[in-house]
Parts: structure tokens; sequence; C-alpha cells
């Protein structure tokens, strides 16, 4: 009976235990893979691949081989050691507290909001403890959890708001771009791989550099310092980073910097001015995001196994009791882990992605690396030994990334989002312990409870998660329905706003050449029908195009510029198309004016606008460059004079049309009809002109700015 009695806990405790790690894999892979998605660096199914691989990878081979009994030192009981009936009221609190964190991320996950799996686990863990012993909860320690809400976001998003501005300031504000990354991108290699290699031996391997004894419990590492240290001198005994590991990583980062340095030297960039930067910042960020999902799952994975691990120790010990120190880890345990947090990256991870790549600010690959850096800059500082607070990582990469987009800005920072992001921080303690009180009460203390209790628990979230699914879903049916002709939608995977707005301007200018080509075959006297089709057909194109950058902008992407003020630039843009359409359309009425030199003026004033309608697309990729640049004022002063040339195409466009409308008038007087059809046109081919001029001045305030 005993014997049963503990194989329903093992599995049921086994269950809950893969649950938690499944919303590990599914809330903090954002962490590792959110701003490599947001910018482009990878696409979603690749970023699922790259983070299942190194997560796994982190945990199953270098993931903690021991654990504390009691999460992060949170609970003190004495070093009296544990009674029966102690032991037993923490093994039902324990998988109380993982049941209670592990629903609270479900729902956190739900509405994308990236919340600390630590500090869940943590809350459970306080919440069981308070109810079981409460004079056990180690109050400093709480503490410092609740400081690191303020301290870990703000260092994260220092470094990462410095690091970008030193990349605009060095690379973005040069003349020539693409050769200063040539130069300055292996420099930035060196501390950037420099800080990788110390953060990789105290986070990501700390687990393997540990000795054991005969019991699992660590002892002395003959790598990493003890935390005992006592001085920052590398070269002396008891030294809290060592001059091994300062060798190493300096080593990881020449031997990084001058691998980048040999292939840049070689390197012909297919991709002209900051694209061609940013292709050498996708490569940077990239391997800060495998570094950040192997640490994470080298980690993170202990908030799953780490209870399920003393809910072992207890089930299976001689005497029903808790060890007093720390409990080995059986490989079955991390593997459980590791493919548990796979599973939840590939199923779920995408939710979370998006709120960190694309709604709390833009990101592109050098903003990305930027935040990946000051994120794993400021894990490995409280990561010391001398510091060893408990951080999130999930917080401390929240934090760079408002950081950077604070580099472009307050307006390029959707606080209204970070401010939802912050409650759900704030909720993480209070809420997972609640939750592990109830379901510790509800346990009773007997596995037939447990069962119950768990599959109930279960249940009841799957249904709440799947309803609310199905009921948007609905929603979204039928707003559909309400279309008379849906647009097709655009694929915009790793295309930012800005580049899918330049797009939108080449179909625009599409547009007007099939329009001025109809004109054309109508003043040699052809047949304009096919070329109209054609305008009308390049029309419904940029619709298309518009269509999937309002749903983009729509689902909450940050725009620098503000929402409104990029929706309102949308529409002045699509209106040039719409007016190349009419007056494409108009040719179909009648026949134009036949007179020789009035359809000669009418040609000149469409080679005008055409001309004008290209100067203004030339200022929409300009545009599209001033964002990658980081709005520096070099390329301010460019898109400046782009649009002062638009305004100056458009006058003249003026004075064509006002010279060709008093032709018509002086000597249309023996076709009235015709030669009001022909002002009709020259109106409408102004319209085209006008709306260029007022959809590039709407870029003014980004210039002043």
């Amino acid at each position: 009976m005993l014997g049963l009695t503990i194989s329903v806990v093992m599995v049921m405790a086994a269950l809950i235990a893969a649950y938690m790690a499944w919303n590990i894999g599914a809330n903090d892979v954002a962490n590792a893979m959110g701003t490599s998605v947001g910018s482009g660096a990878l696409t979603l199914k690749r970023a699922i691949i790259v983070a299942a691989i190194f997560e796994f990878a982190g945990a199953v081979f270098f993931g903690s081989h021991v654990t504390d009994t009691i999460r992060k030192g949170v609970l003190d009981f004495g070093d009296q050691g544990f009674s029966y009936e102690l032991s037993q009221n923490l093994m039902y609190g324990f998988m109380g507290a993982l049941l209670a964190a592990a629903i609270w991320l479900t729902i956190a996950t739900k509405y994308g909001l990236p919340v600390s799996t630590t500090h869940s686990i943590v809350g459970g863990v306080i919440g069981m403890g308070l109810f079981i012993q409460p004079d056990s909860v180690n109050w400093g320690k709480v503490l410092e959890i609740v400081m690191s809400w303020i301290i870990s976001p703000l260092l994260g998003g220092l470094i990462a708001y410095f690091s970008f501005n030193l990349i605009k300031r060095v690379i973005m504000n040069h003349q020539d771009p693409v050769e200063q990354t040539r130069k300055i991108a292996p420099l930035l290699a060196l501390p950037t791989f420099f800080v990788l290699g110390l953060a990789l031996q105290f986070k990501g391997l700390k687990g393997f550099y540990s000795n054991l004894d005969a019991k699992g419990i660590i002892v002395e590492s003959h790598w990493l310092p003890p935390k005992d240290g006592t001085t920052f001198n590398p070269l002396l005994e008891g030294a809290w980073i060592p001059i091994n590991s300062l060798l190493v990583a300096l080593s990881i980062g020449i031997v990084a910097s001058s691998i980048l340095w040999l292939i840049l030297r070689r390197y012909e960039f297919k991709e002209e001015g900051y694209a061609g930067v940013e292709r050498v910042f996708v490569w940077l960020q990239i391997i800060t995001a495998c570094y950040v999902a192997f640490a994470h799952g080298a980690n993170d994975v202990a908030n799953a196994i780490g209870p399920m691990a003393a809910i072992f120790d207890i089930a299976t010990s001689a005497d029903g009791t808790l060890s007093t120190d720390q409990v080995g880890v059986p490989i079955g345990l991390l593997l459980l882990g590791g493919a548990g947090i796979t599973i939840g990256v590939a199923t779920w991870g995408y939710k979370v992605m998006d709120t960190i790549g694309k709604k709390i600010t833009h990101i592109t690959p050098s903003r990305g690396f930027a935040a990946e850096f000051g994120a794993a800059t400021t894990v490995l500082i409280f990561s010391m030994p001398f510091l060893a607070v408990p951080i999130s990582t999930t917080h401390t990469l929240v934090g760079a990334v408002v950081g950077v987009g604070l580099a472009g800005g307050a307006s390029a920072v959707d606080f209204r989002v970070f401010w939802k992001i912050a409650a759900s921080w704030v909720a993480s303690l209070p809420v997972a312990g609640f939750g592990a009180v109830m379901f510790y009460i509800m346990f009773a203390g007997t596995p037939m409870n447990v069962v119950v209790v768990t599959v109930l628990a279960f249940a009841i979230t799957g249904y709440v998660v799947i309803r609310s699914s199905t009921e948007r879903e609905d929603v979204d049916h039928v707003e559909e329905i309400e279309v008379v002709a849906p647009l097709p939608s655009v694929e915009v995977m790793g295309v930012s706003p800005f580049e899918l707005f330049h797009e939108h301007a080449i179909a625009v200018e599409r547009t007007v050449s099939c329009m001025a080509e109809a004109i054309s075959e109508a003043v040699s006297g052809g047949d304009p029908t096919e070329k109209i089709a054609a305008t009308v057909s390049a029309e419904l194109e940029a619709d298309h195009l518009k269509a999937s950058l309002r749903e983009e902008v729509g689902k909450g992407v940050r725009i620098t510029i503000g929402r409104d003020n990029f929706l309102h630039m949308i529409s002045r843009q699509d209106r040039i198309a719409d007016y190349a359409q009419n007056v494409a359309e108009q040719l179909s009425f009648r026949t134009l004016y036949d007179n020789a030199e009035a359809r000669d003026n009418l040609l000149v004033m469409s080679k005008t606008v055409v001309e004008t309608v290209r100067r203004y697309e030339d200022t929409v990729e300009q545009l599209k460059n001033l964002n990658f640049s980081g709005y520096t004022r070099k390329e301010k002063d460019t898109l400046f004079l782009l649009i002062r040339e638009v305004n100056i195409l458009e006058h003249r466009a003026d004075e064509v049309e006002r010279d060709s409308a008093a032709f018509v008038f002086s000597e249309g007087d023996e076709e009235p009809l015709a030669a009001m059809h022909m002002y009709r046109v020259l109106q409408r081919l102004d319209d085209v002109a006008n709306a260029c001029e007022k959809a590039a001045n709407a870029f003014l305030p980004i210039v002043y700015s």
C-alpha cells in the first residue's frame, strides 16, 4: 500500500513538473528569441528550432545535477533537520507550488505577458511556507527578489541604451556605415564574447564545473570560485573571479573577434547601406540569442525539476524525510524538464515572442543585439559570487528592450504594454503564493486528492484557455464576414512596418507608372483599355499591402513615430494610388481633346507627376533608412532634402497644369466637351502630385523631432 502511495505521488508530481517545464518553454523562451524574431534575424520557425536545440542541450547536459531543496533560499527551517510530518507537508506543498506557478504562467502566456518563471515558483514556495510554518520565510531573500524587479530592468536598460547609442554614433552616423562596420564590428565582438565567455562559466556551466561528494552534495569547485571568496584580485586564492576564468573568457573574445575580422575583410555585402550593417548584427544577435537559450535551459530547468527533486528525495528516502542540504537530480528528471521546455517552445512560445519582439518597441538586429548584450551583462553581474542576487532574465531583457527603445526617444516605447508587463511581475509572487496554499489545502495530504484536484485544475485551465481562444476566433470570423471583399493578407514575418511601408510606396509608384502608360497610349490615339486595367490591378495590389500594413500595426506592433501618425501616413500615401486610378478611369469616359499641343502638354504633365512620385518613393526609402539608423541627424537631414525636392517637383507640376489648362480653355471652343474632359484629366493629375506633397510633408514632424 505504501509503495502504491509513493507511486501515485511520483507520477502526479512528474506530471505537474512536466506541465511546469512546458510553461517555462512557452513563456521564458522569449528571453532568448523574442528580439531575434521581432528584428527579422530569425523567422519564427527557425527561432523555435534554434531555441529548442539550445534549451534542451542546456537543460539536459549542463543543467545543475544538484538543487536547493528550498528554491533560492526563501525558506529557512533551521539546522535541526526535517521531521517526518514537516517533510510530508513540504512534499504536498511543493506539488501545490508547482501547480499554482504553472497555471499562473499559462494565464500570463495566454495574454502574451513575459513573467519570471523563477519568481513564479518562488512565490508558490513562499505561499506554502507561510501556511506550513510562518516563521520559515526568509524575508531578507524575499526583499532581494522584490528589489530585483527594479534593479535588473534598470541596469539592463541602461547598458542596452548606451550600447545602442554607441552603435548609432560610431557606425550608423558614419558616411559609409558598411565600411565602418567592417572596422568596428570585430571590436564590438571582443567585449561581447568576453561577457558571454564569463557568463557561460558562471551561469550556463556552473553545474558542469561542480564536484559532488558521495551523497550528491556540491563541494569545492576546482574551476569556479567559492561563494565565500574574499578578494577581487584574480591572482589570489579565494578570488571571486579567478584568473583562469578571465583568461578563458578573454581567449573566447579574441578568437571570435579575429574570426569576424577575417570574415568581414573578405565578405562582399549584397546589401547596401544600413541593410548591410544589419546583416552583420544578425550574426551577432543570433549568437547572443543562442547563449541566452543555452544558459536559460541550464539554469531555469531547475524551476521545474528542483521542487520535483525535493519530492523525489522525500518519497524515496528510507524515513520519508527531506535532506537538509542539497539533493541529487536524476538524469531522468533533467530529460523530463528539457523535453517539457522544448515542447513549450514549439507549441506556445510565439505568444510572448510577439510581445518582446514587436509590442514594446521596434526592434532591428542592431537594437536586438544591444538588448541581448545588456541583458547578458546584467545577468552576469548579479551572478557573481560577491552578489549572488536572484534576478529574473525576463525582467532584465524587458528592461533592456525598453532601454534600446528609449535610445530613439520616449515615443519609441509603448509604456502601456510595459506597465501591463510590470504589473504581471508584481502579481507573480502573491498569485502563485495564494494558489499554492489553495492547492495544498485541497490536496489534504492524500494521493487521491492530488489526482482529483490536479486533473480538475488541468481540465478547468484548458477549458478556459480554449474557450477564450475560440471566442476570439468567432469575433474575427464575424468581422471578416462583414467585409464585402476581404483582401488577401501579405506575409510580413521578419519585415518591419517601415519596410512594408516602403513596399507599399513602390506599389503606389507602380500604379502611377501604369497610369502614365495609359495616358501615353491615349495621347498617341491608341486604345488605353489594357493600360487602364493594369492601373486598376496595380492599385489593388497597393490596397492589399495597405491592408496588411494596417493589420500589422493593429496587432500592437510598436511604431517609433506613434501608431496614429503612422496610420495617417499610410492613408496619405494610399491616396496617391487612388488618384492615379481615377486618372486612368477618366481616360475611358471619352476621347481626349484632339489637339496636338494640348496632348503634348498632357504628356509633359504626366511625366512631371511621375517624376514627383518617384522622388516621393525615394523619400519613403530614406524614411526606412532613417529608422534603421536609429534616427541619426545625418539621415534626418537627408530626409528633409528629399521632402523639399518633392515639394519643388509638385510646384513644377502646378505650373505645367496651369499652363496646360490655360491653353485648353483658350483653344478648345470648337470642342468644349473634349476640352473640359482634358481639363478634368489635368486636374486629376494635379491631385496625384498634391497627394505626393502632402504625404511627404507628413514626414516633417519626424525630421524636427
